[in-house]
């Protein structure tokens, strides 16, 4: 997956935000159990939800800095 990050949107590209890891998982069981983990001392950027493109998604910032967006498809 791949984004730009204008300055012009309000993003700014620092060390540690310039990642995120995607998760493709097959349920949604899969989704909630590993969000849920990674979300121990995390900033959750966006929670678990359907989305309005299909999938049920949500991000995290862990306690490390590392930006997570766990994703299914699976209805």
């Amino acid at each position: 997956m791949g984004s730009d990050a204008p300055i012009e949107f309000g993003f700014s590209v620092v060390k540690g935000n310039n990642v995120h890891n995607n998760l493709e998982l097959d349920t949604k069981a899969e989704c909630d159990r590993l969000f849920l983990a990674f979300s121990a001392g995390a900033a959750i950027t966006m929670p678990l939800a359907d989305m309005f493109w299909g999938a049920y998604y949500g991000s995290i910032e862990d306690k490390y800095g590392v930006n997570w967006m766990v994703n299914t498809n699976t209805k």
